[in-house]
């Protein structure tokens, strides 16, 4: 695919140059290669399969939790949170008292992801402005935030990435006037039909928006969500399973200079690593989900195996663990009804089984537990 001039730099009267987008989408159609056509045929099918095998899992809302947790760990990583996944885990089941505030990242992130899920379930709410607005507030309302970052609002002040002023950055996204313009065209984009592949129009609107960079902060998270609800908004994703940022963040350099050359004009070099990371993201989804599903076999034989009573009692925590894998005498508690020392047996009983095991060994009061192997499947890669 030839080099497509999408804007150009252009001096401003403060001294710096800025990108400035010409009418998106470029005139005529997009046209990609025999290799990247073939890249989509291959990404698409794996989507289609992943939905199919998601819907096969008796609890797929669970396997949907976990991924949005892993989701949100790793996108909030790339923007420099060091927390994980189990922090999250912990900190939404109350295991811990005091939340850090790289933790608290991650759950603004699941947070506005859920409040995305639940808005786009109400039927045609279309991928517009007002809709990446609410997901930014959902985001960074009452975040933590390194500036004034104007939660829900697009920004009214020139910003910048890299460098610590605009005249030294390494780019210098749209003035607000040209950045309005440029938003309007991208949501005319997202909502319009056209003989743009669905995988690769997904990419196209992420790297696009983060020309854009409409906003103070939050727009690579923002961005990634995006993409997301975009392939679940065109069908192709039941619900909405496929999450890219452990992919970003596992090549986060080759991530960053993919679209900077997209900025550049480099569309299909950006195109090819984006459906890489689909394919290699639905193959690990599908991965999951059948090593999910005999791990559950071989957990319910062993329930199976206890007396009646022990059996019934662990049955009240089993499937709730594949929501919260991570637990406390407290939770278990609240799960069955059960005393103290009640709850204790029930947890006891799993680690004989060895479904569950202690999550730290040196602590003997107020201690966790772990469902590790079921864990394990989706923070192999942190």
């Amino acid at each position: 695919m030839k080099v497509i001039e999408l804007g150009k730099f252009v001096s401003q009267p403060q001294g710096f140059k800025a990108f400035i987008p010409n009418p998106f989408p470029p005139k005529g159609d997009f046209e990609f290669n025999p290799k990247i056509l073939k890249k989509n045929n291959e990404a698409t099918r794996l989507l289609g399969k992943l939905d199919g095998i998601t819907k096969l899992l008796p609890d797929a809302d669970f396997f949907l939790l976990m991924y949005l947790r892993k989701d949100a760990a790793s996108s909030s990583q790339i923007e420099g949170t060091m927390a994980t996944m189990i922090d999250a885990i912990e900190a939404e089941a109350k295991i811990v008292e005091n939340i850090p505030e790289d933790v608290d990242d991650i759950l603004h992130y699941i947070k506005a992801l859920n409040y995305g899920i639940r808005k786009m379930k109400g039927g045609n709410f279309p991928l517009a402005s007002r809709f990446i607005k609410e997901l930014h507030k959902e985001l960074l309302d009452k975040a933590r935030s390194t500036h004034f970052s104007d939660p829900g609002e697009f920004r009214k002040s020139q910003n910048w990435i890299g460098g610590t002023r605009p005249d030294n950055a390494r780019f210098v996204p749209p003035p607000v006037e040209d950045m309005n313009r440029a938003i309007s065209d991208l949501e005319k984009f997202i909502n319009v039909e056209d003989t743009v592949p669905v995988a690769i129009k997904a990419g196209l609107i992420h790297a696009q928006f983060e020309t854009i960079h409409p906003f103070l902060d939050g727009n690579g998270r923002t961005g990634r969500m995006l993409m997301t609800f975009y392939l679940w908004k065109e069908g192709f994703l039941e619900k909405p399973v496929l999450f890219l940022s452990a992919y970003f963040k596992k090549h986060q350099k080759i991530y960053y200079e993919k679209l900077f050359g997209y900025h550049n004009g480099n569309i299909a070099d950006w195109i090819d690593f984006f459906l890489d990371g689909v394919i290699e993201i639905a193959n690990e989804a599908i991965d999951i989900v059948g090593k999910i599903t005999e791990l559950r076999q071989k957990d319910m034989e062993k329930m199976h195996a206890l007396g009646k009573r022990a059996s019934e009692s662990a049955m009240m925590v089993m499937p709730k663990l594949y929501a919260q894998p991570i637990v406390n005498n407290a939770i278990v508690r609240k799960w069955t009804g059960f005393t103290r020392a009640g709850a204790q047996r029930v947890i006891d009983r799993f680690i004989e089984i060895g479904i569950l095991m202690p999550k730290d060994k040196n602590v003997t009061y107020g201690q966790s537990y772990v469902y590790k192997k079921y864990l394990d499947l989706f923070t192999a890669n942190e």
